[in-house]
């Protein structure tokens, strides 16, 4: 019998006894694994033909525009750089760093999107003298420049169901070091493989069997997507064989490009507290704060150095497993020629390079954020916001927050162990558009939970009183800050039958004063009297037009602050004033981009008509006498003289509540200080929240406030004894602003006491 017939006997026979086994498999095969496989299959299209990721919803501050003549100082400049993660090094040639030479700086921006479009990176050079930007100069062409935009600091992340961090990017916008360092580390055959590859199963066996720990993985990158996007969802049983026939599906129906892209934007590679982060660029600002394309070859290492063990490698809990690790990758990059020697000696070299902490800011403003929720209300809810991979652009400054946190807390410890339980409050908007640059509701500003900044509404005290001089003063034909009048007891009748009795701060009636006395000195009684002869009404009404929607208390003691506002409440009202005159909201969010970086919404607002700006400004220059002679005489008798800002301070009852309300050129701040359960205080206005608001100014680069007296105004001597107009050599004789063609017209001379001074005798 021949060789060939013997074969066809053997197969004869062993079919008789393997073709009940292969019938049932094969029965086995079309009855179940053919079922299952298109199950799978079904499962693969739903989720890949629809691949998309829930991703945070980012809040970013305000950018930094510097222009020449900016008030600007070193210190701030380097706090705004922090905020927004850039890292100093020599020469900042990396997007994402600066170098500082005394009041030279060389900043690298990183590319950002903006209301405005795309904004690129660049490299310049800004110089500071004075507290102010001298010069601005773009390094690579040489040639000055009038401004420059730095992107801002991300503030706060709000996060969707999943809680995870992550930030979807296409594969041309990775670094090639990524894209091929990847492959070379986890997955060498991925051109070639249908996903599942035997070779490398064997590879890493041997590999981890030489080295006794796991120092290669054997699992495709396709593997190791199917283990993300669908294993470890609760579908666990039978977990290789899922496995590989997911994969081997996946590779069926996709392209190697398709793949790649959802293996780099859905991997695991970290944990912060609730957050899970996936994908490399939200892995580049977790470990790194900066962008994908910034990082240099060992960053790229460490990351796919994590991919084997987020956990079992993290840099911060375990830097010197994680610098093995990330040096064992840049071996391989090399031996695999993506690097030469001399940059892997340079690689190895170098520190991880992590920042000290997680680049994943969730909600460092808690009093802000807030402000930004409320204001986006009317156009997204909550659920619209989660997840939905917005980027809010807000009004915040970084540096101006940081400034405020320091000086309350200092101002507030300053006080003593006996006002531990007071808390505090504060707003800075900027003077002339209305954009809060900064909030904070607790004395401990990071602490969330009770917003005193937008929630506490207490009694504003005397802080209403430049309200009812602008209700005067906007009748110049009666109404000037010379007008006469009476500082003397007043009794009013309440409904309650009970007569209203208030007193002066000092319990002395003053007789006849100047108006601009009244408010300097913050004088109750002629307050009440000049608030009486206008109508509490049409104070009222002025009040409510500010719209807050609610009603103005309507009685007498309105006129001395018996109306409760929140800090953000009472810088609305000021806002009026630090605008020169005209009603301008404030406002915490300038824009909304979608994922892309598109502008779906832009939020601007547009200041009022301006009806009052004459008697405005006459306020103003008041507020700026009380900074100077009156109840805050402290701004005055110190450095910040020089700033010339208007303000004032109030004190609600009992002395429960202190209040400062000031600005200059650029900046208001609405400063509270008081007890959540209203007990006394001790502090006025003057030595609790004023104290603060110093604190802040003498950090704040900020400008003169230079009050424009020679428009819609008129200089003029008066004698504030009579309001009458006098010659500027007369004794006691002031020199005032008034509405133009209002001043005085009647003069009273001064030659009867020109005599008796000159023969020694006093004047009457």
């Amino acid at each position: 019998m021949s060789f060939i017939a013997r074969c066809v006997e053997l197969a004869h026979l062993l079919w008789r006894w393997l073709r009940a086994p292969f019938w049932l498999g094969l029965g086995f095969v079309v009855a179940f694994i053919v079922p299952y496989a298109l199950y799978l299959d079904a499962q693969v299209r739903e989720r890949f033909d629809d691949l998309s990721w829930e991703t945070p919803t980012r809040i970013y501050a305000r950018a930094l525009e510097i222009a020449p003549g900016l008030p600007l100082d070193a210190a701030t400049l380097r706090l705004e750089l922090e905020a927004a993660r850039y890292d100093e090094i020599t020469g900042a040639r990396a997007p994402g760093s600066f170098m500082r030479d005394g009041d030279r700086f060389v900043i690298s921006r990183r590319a950002f999107a903006s209301l405005d479009g795309l904004e690129k990176a660049r490299r310049v050079e800004v110089v500071l003298a004075r507290a102010r930007v001298a010069s601005i100069k773009d390094i690579d062409s040489g040639k000055a420049i009038e401004r420059v935009r730095l992107d801002p600091a991300r503030i706060a992340t709000l996060y969707g169901a999943e809680q995870e961090e992550r930030r979807v990017a296409k594969l041309g916008q990775m670094p090639p070091l990524l894209v091929a360092g990847l492959q070379a580390v986890e997955d060498r055959n991925f051109k070639h493989h249908h996903g599942v590859d035997a070779v490398a199963i064997l590879r890493a066996s041997w590999a981890n069997l030489v080295a006794g720990h796991v120092v290669q993985g054997g699992s495709t990158l396709t593997q190791q997507l199917v283990k993300n996007l669908f294993l470890d969802r609760g579908q666990n049983f039978l977990r290789k064989g899922n496995e590989a026939l997911l994969a081997l599906l996946i590779e069926a129906r996709y392209d190697k490009h398709r793949i790649l892209e959802a293996y780099i934007n859905e991997i695991f590679l970290g944990q912060q507290g609730g957050q899970a982060v996936h994908g490399f660029a939200a892995a580049s600002e977790f470990y790194f704060g900066r962008e994908l394309n910034t990082l240099r070859a060992p960053d790229v290492a460490l990351l796919i150095g994590l991919v084997q063990g987020p956990s079992y490698y993290d840099p911060r809990r375990s830097p010197e497993r994680a610098q093995a690790r990330r040096n064992l990758v840049l071996q391989q990059f090399f031996d695999t020629g993506l690097i030469d020697a001399d940059e892997l000696a340079r690689a190895k070299a170098s520190p991880l390079g992590i920042s000290e902490t997680p680049g994943l800011p969730r909600n460092r403003f808690p009093a802000f954020i807030d402000l930004v929720r409320a204001q986006l209300k009317r156009d997204y809810d909550d659920a619209a916001l989660r997840g939905a991979g917005l980027s809010v652009l807000t009004t915040l400054v970084p540096s101006a927050q940081l400034s405020a946190e320091k000086a309350l807390q200092e101002s507030l410890s300053a006080l003593g162990k006996k006002q531990d339980d007071t808390q505090a409050a504060l707003v800075v908007t900027g003077a002339r558009d209305g954009e809060v640059q900064a909030v904070i509701g607790d004395r401990a500003p990071d602490q969330p939970g009770f917003n005193r900044a937008l929630d506490a509404r207490r009694p504003i005290g005397s802080l209403v009183k430049p309200f009812v001089f602008l209700a005067a003063l906007a009748q110049p034909q009666r109404y000037s800050l010379a007008s006469i009048v009476e500082d003397a007891p007043v009794s009013l009748p309440q409904p309650n039958g009970k007569n209203w009795m208030p007193q002066n701060a000092d319990k002395i009636a003053h007789g006849r004063v100047a108006l601009i006395d009244v408010l300097v000195n913050s004088w109750n009684l002629s307050t009440v009297r000049l608030g009486m002869l206008v109508g509490v009404d049409r104070v009222r009404a002025l009040i409510e037009s500010f719209g807050f929607g609610r009603p103005i208390n309507p009685n007498p003691s309105l006129l001395l602050g018996s109306l409760d506002l929140s800090p953000l409440e009472v810088a609305q009202l000021y806002q009026y004033f630090a605008a020169d005159g005209h009603a301008l909201p404030v406002v915490a969010v300038r824009g909304v981009l979608d994922r892309d970086g598109k502008p779906l919404r832009r939020y601007t607002s547009k200041p009022g008509a301006g009806d009052y700006v004459d008697a405005a400004r006459l306020v103003t220059y008041a507020m700026q006498q009380v900074n100077l002679r009156g109840t805050a005489r402290a701004v005055g008798a110190g450095p910040l003289v020089r700033l010339n800002s208007a303000g004032k301070t109030g004190t609600s009852d009992d002395s429960r509540d202190s209040w400062y309300a000031g600005f200059s050129a650029d900046h208001l701040v609405v400063v509270w200080v008081g007890r959540d359960d209203n007990k006394p205080t001790g502090l006025v206005g003057a030595t609790g929240a004023l104290k603060v608001w110093m604190a802040l100014f003498d950090a704040l680069p900020t400008r003169p406030l230079d009050l424009n007296l020679s428009q819609g105004l008129e200089l003029a001597w008066v004698n504030p004894e009579s309001g009458q107009r006098t010659e500027p050599d007369c004794p006691g004789a002031r020199q005032l602003p008034f509405v133009a063609g209002y001043a005085p017209q009647q003069e009273q001379g001064c030659t009867m006491e020109r005599l008796r001074e000159w023969f020694g005798g006093e004047p009457d």
